[in-house]
């Protein structure tokens, strides 16, 4: 099937394949497993991801109200501040809510429970695992994420069921290891006392080197030393390797290397190529002069910066040419943008029998709605 460039392409056979690692996470430690909404939200793939794992993962109203409507299984929420006014509104979608303060607690909580909602208090361990990212680090100096023991009041452990702790982005189980033992350290004396334990997100547990069996004896251990039901919210594990951005070659220019610019931006299509810095890996390319024929890869809007990477290539490239960039359904889909008006890329699915079907496609009305 033909589509227009540039498009999102998912791997219902990739997706899966991620699924069923994390299924066998789930029944070997008894721990639940969310879809983190915020890395992925497409919600054609939901009944797929919901027969693998227990729910979702939300960071306010709307995702909320996605999870509940079509993943259909739990969905908790956690909001560095809740709005008062969304309050009634949230209480019909969630299972279980997370307050970042004992302050956001002591105002919320007696509401959520009179409703038979779980409620739970983010904490800071204060055990920075991450370098060279600190806008992604939660742990990092003046974090306004998660409760400090420091600012931790006791006064309000009647008001929990459980603890939340959300300190990594896109690490390996020694990670979760150290931050879960300045955990204990810090708050271990309330754990026994309380129902729940989620680890938060940033486990890369469907990458290829990531130490399941390290996972799985700190999961058991918990679960059995204090008497809790873990939970573990991944957003990239589920759509790791799962999704393409499909582009193509508008036209190669020449200023001190050959510049090829593409109908996919990394302003508007892929930010975080720009913000975390990410290069995603392209389809038989590779690094700068690894290869016969070096390009900047760069986007069509009017930002200097809208450069995706440099790469290399067995042939030169020309006018038309597909360039497929891969690891594309993570923080893609949710954060585009139509800044220049620049058109949104498609979205489609490949069956596992190879057949494409298309989810959604965007037209100028998409950028003229949106402000007016």
């Amino acid at each position: 099937m033909e589509l227009k460039t540039p498009y999102f392409l998912i791997d219902e056979a990739a997706l899966e394949k991620n699924l069923r690692i994390l299924k066998s996470v789930s029944d070997a430690s008894g721990a639940k497993i969310l879809l983190a909404q915020k890395a992925y939200s497409c919600f054609a793939t939901y009944p797929l991801i919901a027969k693998y794992l227990d729910g979702t993962a939300a960071s306010g109203l709307y995702e909320a109200r996605l999870g509940k409507e079509h993943f259909g299984k739990q969905t908790h929420v956690f909001s560095p501040a809740f709005r008062e006014e969304e309050t009634e509104e949230l209480a019909k979608y969630c299972d279980h809510v997370i307050f970042n303060s004992p302050a956001q607690a002591k105002k919320f909580a007696p509401f959520f429970r009179a409703r038979n909602i779980s409620c739970g208090l983010r904490v800071n361990p204060e055990r920075s695992t991450q370098q060279g990212h600190a806008q992604y680090d939660p742990c990092a100096p003046c974090s306004r994420l998660g409760t400090t023991i420091l600012e931790f009041d006791e006064s309000v452990l009647p008001l929990l069921d459980g603890l939340h702790m959300h300190t990594l982005c896109e690490q390996n189980s020694d990670a979760l290891e150290e931050t879960v033992e300045a955990l204990e350290e810090k708050f271990g004396k309330y754990l026994s006392r309380l129902r729940w334990l989620n680890l938060g997100g940033g486990h890369h547990i469907t990458r290829g080197d990531y130490d399941i069996p390290r996972l799985l004896s700190l999961l058991v251990r918990l679960r059995e030393r204090y008497g809790l039901q873990i939970y573990l919210e991944p957003g990239e594990a589920v759509v790791l390797n799962a999704g393409t951005l499909v582009s193509r070659v508008l036209d190669i220019v020449q200023n001190g290397m050959d510049i090829a610019i593409l109908d996919a931006s990394a302003t508007c299509h892929m930010p975080d190529v720009l913000e975390m810095p990410y290069r995603p890996p392209v389809r038989n390319g590779g690094a700068p002069h690894e290869k016969k024929y070096t390009y900047r890869l760069a986007g069509p809007t009017c930002l200097a910066g809208d450069i995706i990477g440099d790469y290399s290539f067995d042939a030169p490239l020309c006018c038309g040419d597909e360039i497929v960039f891969e690891d594309m359904a993570l923080y893609t889909m949710v954060k585009t943008n139509t800044f220049n008006g620049m058109p949104l890329p498609a979205i489609a699915l490949k069956k596992e029998d190879g057949s494409i079907r298309v989810l959604k496609t965007f037209s100028y009305e998409n950028f003229k709605t949106r402000l007016s």
